[in-house]
């Protein structure tokens, strides 16, 4: 089977879809209402997720950060605005920290009951948050590019977003738990690398021949093509606790496909056709349990470098675009989540302190009300 892949005109466009928790003023557990404001704000920029008590909120193609925070914050006003009316909060880390996936209510639709037909305690353990990320890809054989490309930053962007430290109500030991949830289905983590898009059609079709997926939407790695919209979607991320965070990590994602838009023979030159997977896999684990003080393999040398070194030393090489496109102010905040925390140690500086995983649960809601971290 052949799958067509969407050409873009315009290569490295963005398109963003957040997940947000709905919580009880009272009780500050997740609120199976989302449907009530889903029925307040109907516009295709708003949508619901397989369970009741989460809201996905889309943008349109955006050119850069600048826009993507006018399109997520004009949706985000809506629903700030229905959720007073109702009564409601919002949180948007990976995790609600006291939520026991056991008491969630599943949206209606057949796709979602097929999933838990079909993947049983897997699917219902679902109960986390993320952000994707869509860039514009000119063919299909680009997108494959660019996917071996970011294969390689996985753990930068698990460390720069991980806020999934809890599972119901108890500290994981993990930076982040969220990717875990993910790991364990068929179809998800680290994808089956392929050098080109043939390669991929041919590896779809065997997938769909033995009935391993149904379409695209069965597979849920860590970044995969999206060919109807003729993007590159990157999947990995936690849902960031602020709309600042959110922003710069999207804004560290654009620089990294300018850079190589501009540096691909370099990159590909100094690093092995196909991304070594024991070191991806390898890579990935590190940021999970450890976040930003990650020491990860570097991917040409073999030899150990701390995690937050390594971004450090990317956010100089992208320095110039950072200039070009504005985004000073983003890369502000990922020295910021370097030097001072990301979501998982702010949180676990709260739970230190007083032992009280509602207080984290009131800290998560503080901060995404002002959307920008609460550094102690």
């Amino acid at each position: 089977m052949k799958l067509p892949f969407t050409h873009n005109e315009k290569s490295l466009t963005l398109g963003v879809e957040m997940e947000l928790q709905l919580l009880d003023p009272k009780t500050l557990r997740l609120s199976p209402k989302a449907p009530e404001i889903l029925k307040m704000i109907e516009h295709d920029k708003l949508t619901k997720e397989m369970f009741r008590s989460t809201l996905e909120l889309i943008t349109g193609v955006c050119s850069n950060v600048h826009e993507v925070h006018k399109d997520l914050g004009y949706t985000l006003k809506e629903v700030q605005v229905a959720c007073n009316a109702k009564q409601l909060l919002l949180a948007g880390t990976g995790t609600h920290p006291m939520a026991d996936y056991n008491n969630r209510e599943v949206s209606a639709s057949p796709r979602y009951h097929e999933l838990l037909d079909r993947n049983q305690w897997l699917i219902r353990r679902m109960a986390v948050y993320g952000l994707h990320v869509h860039i514009g890809m000119k063919d299909g054989d680009a997108c494959i590019r660019y996917n071996n490309f970011f294969l390689q930053f996985i753990p930068h962007l698990i460390a720069l977003s991980a806020s999934s430290p809890f599972w119901r109500g108890k500290d994981t030991g993990l930076a982040a738990c969220r990717p875990t949830t993910y790991e364990a289905h068929p179809t998800s983590g680290l994808p089956i690398i392929v050098e080109n898009w043939k390669e991929f059609n041919e590896l779809y079709t065997l997938l769909l021949k033995t009935g391993s997926i149904t379409s695209m939407k069965d597979i849920w790695w860590d970044l995969r093509p999206s060919p109807a919209y003729g993007t590159l979607e990157i999947r990995i991320c936690d849902g960031p606790a602020t709309m600042l965070e959110l922003e710069s990590i999207v804004a560290y994602i654009h620089l990294l496909a300018h850079w190589y838009a501009d540096h691909a023979e370099e990159f590909e030159a100094s690093h092995p056709p196909k991304p070594v997977e024991w070191v991806l896999r390898e890579n990935k684990w590190r940021a999970i349990r450890y976040g930003t003080q990650a020491h990860i393999i570097n991917h040409e040398t073999l030899e150990p470098v701390l995690l937050s070194d390594h971004i450090l030393q990317w956010i100089e090489k992208l320095k110039p675009y950072s200039l070009a496109l504005g985004y000073e102010r983003y890369i502000l905040c990922i020295q910021d989540i370097l030097l001072k925390g990301n979501s998982t140690a702010r949180q676990r500086s709260i739970y230190e302190d007083s032992a009280d995983v509602f207080d984290v649960v009131r800290h998560n809601i503080d901060e995404f009300e002002r959307g920008e971290p609460i550094w102690r």
